[in-house]
């Protein structure tokens, strides 16, 4: 008698992925990443402009986010070193839980000094942002050791969305509450929000990590800083290795273009008010945003990464030629809103496989470093982008430049269908 066939494999279930435990700690520790990286950029701009403080100045002193670009630093720390004192938690939530205690006494620095007194002030807002970094790295560390792959998109979903409250609270809330309170006591809430997620990693499960031997200090600088730099290089070889660099540089180059500073300018001339721009792009905007992250999160919970990653950059790249629509309509609300509607539902829809992707990419002995390493390369063609799209548009008009940002879609599609077929031969999807 024949043996029988096997049973075909299941498909991923999506209910699954986001009915884990660790989505809803994901949705505290969204929260907790969102909540202070504005309180050192827009909403801190706002309270200097109300405090006399000199545009110059508070441009300078809003430039403190620029310690989230730089946490490659520091992130091999949070790899190899487990703090005195926060041992009982692990490795992960020790740190986070340092940060987070950080994160919330430097804001409470802020309350109390005021921009009155602005050298330590400066000094606290800084704090602020390192903490603030930190706390990323360890949420991202702890978000890709608990749970395997196929769940990773339902975590960065649910993760979203607890961003997007964390910046709700620390903008629109914060600015209501200050037209009826003082900044101080605004900030002094700020800080106390930090106490709900915080009690999320008291309540936290610790990931499985490999035991870390003990070294002497040269060793272990090496191990750190040294190990993690090459390991991708190590385990993909140069050439795979460099091409998903080069991939990584490239393919959201044409989202990147959308948040450089550019849009908000283009909208004022396209004859939209600030009231109209706010309610469509913040109010409204969010939460088609937030439509699409699940959206994305769902698909790489049932089809894995790469088929919503290649879905994603080829339709959030092409709608920025949704900008098009608003030359050729200006001041027209409902096109306005169409606009938006696609290019914040696609953005949406893009994060989870992108994140997904780049955590399939670390190794687990170097989760921390790794990934921050890699998520800076993310960002950092937007710094570019940024510095030179006013220049282009000068030199040129609104729709070439728009037009221009899709050009990156063809090499990132072609780099995407190679990597993908690279996956497959490595026993991947």
């Amino acid at each position: 008698m024949s043996a029988a066939a096997p049973a075909p494999a299941k498909k991923p279930s999506v209910w699954r992925a986001f009915a884990r435990p660790a989505a809803g700690t994901m949705l505290f520790f969204g929260f907790s990443s969102g909540l202070p990286f504005l309180l050192v950029a827009g909403t801190l701009a706002l309270w200097l402009k109300d405090s006399g403080t000199e545009l110059a100045d508070i441009t300078m002193i809003s430039s403190a986010g620029m310690m989230y670009v730089l946490k490659p630093l520091w992130a091999p720390l949070l790899d190899h070193w487990q703090l005195p004192g926060f041992g009982r938690l692990g490795r992960r939530r020790g740190w986070l839980l340092f940060a987070q205690l950080g994160l919330a006494a430097s804001l409470l620095a802020m309350a109390m000094l005021t921009p009155q007194n602005l050298v330590p002030f400066i000094g606290a807002t800084l704090l602020v942002a390192f903490f603030g970094a930190t706390q990323d790295i360890a949420v991202d560390a702890w978000r890709i050791e608990i749970a395997p792959l196929e769940s990773q998109g339902a975590l960065v979903a649910v993760y979203s969305l607890g961003y997007r409250f964390g910046l709700m609270v620390s903008y629109a809330f914060a600015l209501i509450l200050a037209d009826h309170m003082s900044w101080r006591s605004v900030y002094l809430l700020m800080a106390a929000a930090v106490l709900l997620p915080i009690c999320a990693n008291l309540l936290a499960r610790e990931p499985e990590a490999p035991h870390l031997p003990a070294r002497p200090w040269s060793e272990a600088v090496y191990h750190a800083v040294v190990v993690p730099m090459v390991d991708l290089f190590q385990r993909y070889g140069l050439k795979l290795a460099l091409v998903t660099l080069l991939f990584i540089l490239i393919f959201k180059i044409p989202e990147q273009a959308t948040i450089a500073g550019i849009v908000s300018p283009f909208y004022r001339d396209m004859g939209f008010s600030k009231t109209e721009i706010g309610a469509v792009t913040k109010i409204y905007g969010v939460w088609i945003g937030i439509a699409g992250t699940f959206a994305g999160g769902a698909a790489v919970a049932r089809f894995g990464i790469w088929r919503p990653l290649l879905f994603a950059i080829v339709v959030c790249g092409l709608c920025n030629l949704l900008y098009l629509l608003l030359i050729a309509h200006p001041g027209d609300l409902a096109w306005f809103t169409l606009v938006i509607s696609g290019e914040n539902f696609t953005l949406g829809m893009l994060g989870p496989p992108t994140v997904a992707y780049l955590s399939s990419l670390v190794n687990r002995e170097h989760t921390g470093t790794q990934y921050s390493l890699l998520s800076a390369l993310l960002n950092m063609p937007g710094k570019v982008v940024g510095f030179f799209a006013g220049s282009i548009v000068a030199a040129t008009n609104y729709a070439t430049f728009f037009s221009l940002t899709t050009l990156a879609i063809p090499p990132a599609v072609a780099l995407c269908l190679w990597l993908w077929s690279q996956d497959r031969r490595r026993g991947g999807e």
